[in-house]
């Protein structure tokens, strides 16, 4: 027995749309540190233990930064 399969482009949008509209972005705080000193778009910041090279940072006012370098 042979089975044929039908694929609707309609249902497979209609399934994604509500798997967006489900979707539930969890924001968690790790961690709260101190910034030390900001010049020349560069922040040092004193903490961040748990944060390695290359991760993404929030500071409190929205802006995103990297790490580069860890002391």
């Amino acid at each position: 027995e042979i089975l044929t399969v039908t694929i609707r482009a309609d249902e497979i949008s209609n399934i994604i749309r509500e798997f967006i509209e489900q979707y539930n972005r969890e924001v968690k705080i790790v961690n709260t540190d101190t910034v030390l000193q900001v010049r020349n778009v560069i922040a040092r910041i004193h903490g961040l233990d748990e944060v390695m090279v290359g991760e993404l940072v929030e500071f409190e006012e929205g802006t995103i930064g990297i790490t580069l370098k860890l002391e």
